[in-house]
C-alpha cells in the first residue's frame, strides 16, 4: 500500500512513510543529544570535584610536610642544644686544671710586673733628677759663656765695623775710581769708532778716485796735518793739470755746519778749484747732493757721480780758458763759473742723469743674470736629457749605435 498524498496547492507527491520516518528519526536524535549532554555535565561535575580533592589533597600534603619539617628542625636543635651542654661540660672538666696553673701563672708574673714597674718609677725618677742637675748646671755654664760671649762679641763687632768701614771706603774709591775710566775708555773708544769710521770712508773715497782716474794725482793728507783728507790734481789727456779738487770726509751722526767755514778755509789755504765735502749724513734742509756757501756737499753714493761732473767741468774750463789766455784772469773766470748758480744746476742735472744710469744699468745687469742663468738652466736640462736618452738607447743597441764625441768623456 502506498503511502502518497498530493500536495494542494503544487500537486507535488509526498511520501507520508518518508516524512513520519524522518521526525521520529529527529525526535530520536535530540533524545540522544539531551542524554548525551547530561552525561558530560555529570562527568564535568565529578571532574570539578576530583580536581577539587587533588588540590586539598596537596595543601594537606604540603601541611604535612611542613609540619614533619618542623618537628625534625625542633628536634635537631634540641639535639644540637644538648650535645653543646656536654661539650662544654666535658671541655671544662678538661681544661679546669689548666685555667687553674694558669691562673697561678698570670699571678705571680702580675706580681713581678708591678715590681718592674715600681723599679722603672724610681729609674725614672732619679733619671729626672739628674737631667734637672745637668740641666742647671749648663744653664749656670750658658749664662756665664754667653756674658763672655757678649763682651768678645762686642769687641768684635766694633773691631769688623771699623775695618768694614774702611774696606767700604776703599771699594767706593775703586768704584769711583773704576767708572771715571770706563767713562774715559768709553769717550775714547766712541771717538776711536768714529776716527776709524771716517777713515775708512776716505780711503774709499781715495781708492775710488784712484781706480777711476789713473792719469790724476791722488795726494793724501797725512793724520795730523793741517786740511782736508785728499786732493785731486785733475789731468787732461794732454798731461795738463786743470785743477784740483779737494775732498773731506765726514762720517758722523749729525751734521755740524761749522765743517762748511772750515772746509773753505782749507780750499782756499789749499787754493783748491773746488771742494766736497762727502757725509753719512745731510744737512737737515737738504734732501740730496747740493752746494752750500761755495762747498759741495753730498753723500758717499753721490759722491762718484759729482767726481765725474766736476772733473770734466774743470778740464773743459782749463781748455776754454787757453783759449782765451789774454782776455782776463783765469783763476778768476774758473772760480767764478764753478761758484755759479749755472754751473750748480748744470751738476745737479748730470748727476741725476748719472745715477738714474747707473740705477738702471744694475737693474739691467740682475735682469741679465737673471736671464742667462734660467738659459744656463734649461741648456743643461736638454744637454742632460739628450744624455740620458742617449745612454739608453746605447745600453739597449749596443755597438750598433755610433758613438757621439761630445757626449764621450775626454780621453787623457
Amino acid at each position: 500500500m502506498e503511502n502518497i498524498i498530493h500536495c494542494p496547492k503544487c500537486n507535488e507527491k509526498i511520501d507520508v512513510s518518508d516524512a513520519m520516518s524522518q521526525q521520529m528519526e529527529q525526535q530520536l536524535n535530540d533524545k540522544y543529544q539531551q542524554q548525551l549532554k547530561k552525561q558530560d555535565e555529570a562527568i564535568a561535575a565529578k571532574k570539578n570535584k576530583m580536581d577539587e580533592a587533588a588540590r586539598q589533597l596537596a595543601l594537606d600534603k604540603k601541611s604535612f610536610q611542613q609540619d614533619i619539617d618542623l618537628k625534625v628542625a625542633q628536634q635537631l636543635k634540641a639535639d644540637k642544644v644538648a650535645l653543646t651542654k656536654q661539650l662544654k661540660s666535658q671541655f671544662e672538666q678538661d681544661n679546669q686544671l689548666a685555667i687553674s696553673a694558669l691562673q697561678d701563672d698570670l699571678t705571680e708574673k702580675s706580681k713581678k710586673l708591678k715590681l718592674i714597674q715600681k723599679i722603672e718609677i724610681e729609674n725614672e725618677r732619679l733619671k729626672r733628677e739628674k737631667d734637672e742637675a745637668v740641666h742647671e748646671a749648663n744653664l749656670a755654664a750658658e749664662k756665664a759663656m754667653s756674658v763672655q760671649l757678649k763682651i768678645e762679641r762686642t769687641k768684635i763687632n766694633e773691631q769688623v765695623h771699623t775695618e768694614h768701614e774702611l774696606k767700604l771706603k776703599e771699594h767706593q774709591s775703586l768704584i769711583n775710581s773704576l767708572k771715571e775710566q770706563i767713562d774715559i775708555t768709553k769717550r775714547k773708544a766712541e771717538q776711536g769708532s768714529m776716527q776709524l769710521q771716517g777713515e775708512v770712508q776716505e780711503l774709499a773715497i781715495e781708492e775710488w778716485l784712484e781706480a777711476q782716474y789713473p792719469f790724476d794725482q791722488i795726494e793724501e793728507i797725512k793724520k795730523g796735518a793741517q786740511g782736508a783728507d785728499c786732493l785731486q790734481h785733475v789731468v787732461n789727456s794732454l798731461g795738463t793739470e786743470c785743477g784740483t779738487i779737494y775732498y773731506e770726509s765726514k762720517r758722523t751722526k749729525s751734521f755740524q755746519p761749522s765743517w762748511i767755514e772750515k772746509f773753505k778755509q782749507d780750499i782756499r789755504d789749499k787754493n783748491a778749484s773746488v771742494g766736497v765735502l762727502v757725509t753719512a749724513v745731510m744737512p737737515k734742509d737738504m734732501k740730496h747732493m747740493g752746494q752750500v756757501n761755495g762747498v759741495w756737499i753730498c753723500t758717499f753714493e753721490e759722491f762718484k757721480g759729482l767726481s765725474l761732473v766736476l772733473r770734466e767741468s774743470l778740464i773743459k774750463l782749463s781748455k776754454a780758458i787757453a783759449v782765451q789766455e789774454n782776455r782776463g784772469d783765469k783763476m778768476v773766470m774758473m772760480y767764478n763759473y764753478l761758484t755759479s748758480n749755472d754751473f750748480s744746476s748744470r751738476v745737479e742735472a748730470i748727476v741725476e742723469g748719472f745715477t738714474e744710469l747707473q740705477t738702471d744699468l744694475n737693474k739691467e745687469k740682475l735682469a741679465m743674470a737673471r736671464l742667462w742663468k734660467k738659459r744656463e738652466k734649461n741648456i743643461e736640462k736638454v744637454l742632460l736629457n739628450t744624455t740620458e736618452m742617449f745612454g739608453s738607447v746605447k745600453g739597449i743597441a749596443g755597438s750598433s749605435v755610433a758613438d757621439i764625441g761630445l757626449l764621450e768623456l775626454a780621453e787623457d
